[in-house]
C-alpha cells in the first residue's frame, strides 16, 4: 500500500499537481503527502508521518452512492437548521455540495444555492499551505446567508477552518460542516458543529 501510494503521489507531482492537491487526491495530510512526494528507492526511509489514507474510489466513481451519501449528509445538516447556500471544498467536496444544495432544498422547501471554495493549498506559488482560499465568483454568495460547508475528509481541520473564516469575512454564517470521513475526531470547530458519516480513531 505505501509503494502504491508513494508512486501515485509522484506521477500527481509529475503532472503538476501541489502538495495541497496531493493531499487532497489521495485523501491523506499535507505532511504525509510531503513525505511521499520525497521518497526515493532505498533501502532505509526516514518514518512516514502517522496518517490513514483514505479510498473512496467505489463511492466517488458512482453516481448513485453519491447520491446516498449526499442524502446522508443533507440529512445531518438539517438538525442544524436550513441552510441558504451548501459550500464545497474544491475538488472532493464539490460533488456532495452539488447533491445536497438539490436535496436540501426538495427537504425544507427553502431555495438552496452552491457556492464553491478553492483553498489556499491548491495554489501552485505558494505550497506550503498559508494564507486564506478564495470562494469562486461564479457560483453562490455567501453573504448575509446561512451556509453548511461540504468536504469528504478531515484530516487535521486546517482547510475547513479556513473556509470557516472566509465565509465569515464574506458576510455568512456557518451553522454546520458536512464531511463523509473525520480523521481528527473533531465535534466542532471554531464553535461550528462538525458532522461526519465516519469518525476515524488511532489507538495507542
Amino acid at each position: 500500500m505505501e509503494n502504491e501510494l508513494i508512486q501515485k503521489a509522484q506521477e500527481l507531482r509529475k503532472h503538476g499537481f501541489t502538495t495541497g492537491e496531493i493531499a487532497d487526491e489521495l485523501n491523506v495530510s499535507m505532511d504525509t503527502a510531503r513525505w511521499l512526494t520525497l521518497q526515493k528507492p532505498r533501502d532505509e526511509k526516514p518514518e512516514a508521518p502517522v496518517d490513514f489514507a483514505i479510498n473512496w474510489q467505489s463511492l466517488g466513481g458512482n453516481s448513485t452512492r453519491l447520491r446516498y451519501v449526499s442524502g446522508a449528509l443533507s440529512d445531518m445538516a438539517l438538525s442544524h437548521g436550513e441552510a441558504d447556500v451548501i459550500v464545497g471544498i474544491a475538488v472532493s467536496g464539490i460533488p456532495f455540495a452539488t447533491m445536497m444544495a438539490d436535496f436540501l432544498e426538495d427537504m425544507s422547501g427553502v431555495e438552496t444555492s452552491l457556492a464553491v471554495f478553492h483553498p489556499n493549498k491548491h495554489r501552485k506559488q505558494n505550497d506550503i499551505g498559508d494564507g486564506e482560499g478564495a470562494i469562486s465568483e461564479n457560483f453562490g454568495s455567501v453573504e448575509g446567508k446561512k451556509v453548511v460547508i461540504v468536504d469528504d475528509v478531515i484530516t487535521s481541520g486546517n482547510t475547513v477552518t479556513e473556509v470557516l473564516e472566509t465565509v465569515k469575512d464574506h458576510g455568512g454564517e456557518p451553522i454546520a460542516v458536512t464531511v463523509l470521513i473525520d480523521k481528527a475526531g473533531l465535534s466542532e470547530i471554531d464553535g461550528v458543529p462538525v458532522e461526519s458519516l465516519i469518525k476515524v480513531s488511532r489507538l495507542g
